[in-house]
């Protein structure tokens, strides 16, 4: 295999499946030790991947046609050797192609017609394949030392690493609702892209209600600014003051602040994979979409479901006669029981410190 100096990884989006394309960055630094690599990502998510370690650039691209547009001759004139479409789909494949790169590696299964913009198309031998050892596939294929077969490929590694003004950036943000660095809170996201992902509000009230008569540590809601509506649905059903970061934090201080987190309560959702990257368990509720693709990676996790035969149905519009029976399935007993178990299970072997969980080890 060739020794590549200039590599271009083309992943724009989203939050969950840039955290999921770390593994294979690092497989490439770990190859490749003195290429310089840089990562293609949409101007939202820049922040997080500057927080990736091995990465030399960060190419943020603006939304719409024109920001891709514009972007093509400064790729032109990088002169990559090797560009790696994880995407895969026909943007990205097209910006691979416009590259002028003589090395386009993507999946053979991408969608939109993307693997004709391919020199060398990789296999994905099952559906059924989490997307973090679907993307390690293409680091494979480059023959970067991962074993030959799904079971047997070593562990992934989340090299995501916040930046020492993150911490000082947490400290304040919490403290603004009475904690201090050390005092256990538990981070709870309501919200999710797709309506079919959200368990009912009512329902997060009534665990919320829940942990704090039990005093198993603040919950403080997180998401982004569009976020505010469900997560209102949630705190005018909650019998305490509920503190909320929504809107607040950038994608870039996630790492840092569900690194500091006892534990997340979520959907299925992008900080989930945050969490599950720096090393903070995840209680996941998953509906239409299958935790043996998208679910928490790792060891210390739990997702919760409710089996019913339309899922996974990958919609974003539920069909079923119940609906959203996947989800309202999941009853709140149930919920808490989990939370309260992780809680109580980590307690006793998680750091308390917010410097603890920053430098701790990482999956």
């Amino acid at each position: 295999m060739a020794d590549y100096r200039r590599i271009l990884l083309i992943k724009p989006s989203s939050l969950g499946d840039i955290v999921h394309a770390l593994p294979t960055l690092a497989c490439l630094r770990d190859r490749f030790p003195q290429a310089r690599i840089a990562w293609l990502v949409k101007r939202q998510w820049a922040e997080l991947v500057e927080r990736a370690e091995g990465l030399d650039e960060v190419w943020p691209v603006e939304p719409g046609f024109s920001g891709w547009a514009a972007i093509v001759p400064r790729i032109r004139a990088a002169g990559f050797d090797l560009v790696l479409d994880l995407q895969g789909l026909l943007r990205s494949g097209v910006i691979a192609w416009l590259s002028g790169c003589p090395l386009r590696v993507g999946f053979a299964n991408g969608r939109e017609g993307s693997p004709f913009f391919y020199t060398h198309r990789v296999p994905v031998p099952t559906p059924d394949m989490h997307a973090v050892d679907r993307y390690r596939l293409v680091a494979r294929a480059l023959g970067t030392g991962a074993a030959s077969t799904q079971d047997s490929m070593p562990a992934p590694q989340f090299k995501l690493r916040p930046f020492p003004a993150d911490e000082k950036t947490v400290t304040e943000l919490l403290g603004r609702h009475g904690l201090n660095p050390g005092d256990p809170w538990i981070a709870v996201s309501v919200s999710a892209r797709w309506p079919t992902k959200r368990w009912p509000p009512e329902f997060f009230a009534e665990v919320l209600n829940r942990i704090y008569e039990a005093r198993l540590g603040t919950p403080i809601l997180i998401g982004a600014p569009d976020e505010q509506e469900v997560a209102q649905a949630v705190k005018t059903q909650v019998r305490h003051d509920l503190p909320d970061l929504i809107g607040v934090t950038t994608p870039g201080l996630l790492p840092a602040l569900l690194g500091s987190a006892r534990l997340l309560l979520t959907n299925d959702s992008g900080p989930m994979h945050v969490a599950a990257a720096v090393g903070t368990p995840v209680v996941a509720l998953f509906g239409p979409t299958s935790p043996l693709r998208t679910g928490p990676y790792g060891a210390g996790h739990q997702v919760l479901r409710h089996q019913v035969p339309c899922s996974p149905c990958f919609s974003r519009v539920c069909r079923n006669q119940v609906p959203l029976e996947c989800l309202v399935g999941i009853s709140p007993q149930t919920v808490y029981e989990t939370v309260r178990g992780q809680v109580l299970l980590q307690s006793g072997s998680r750091p308390n410190s917010l410097q603890a969980h920053l430098g701790g080890p990482r999956l």
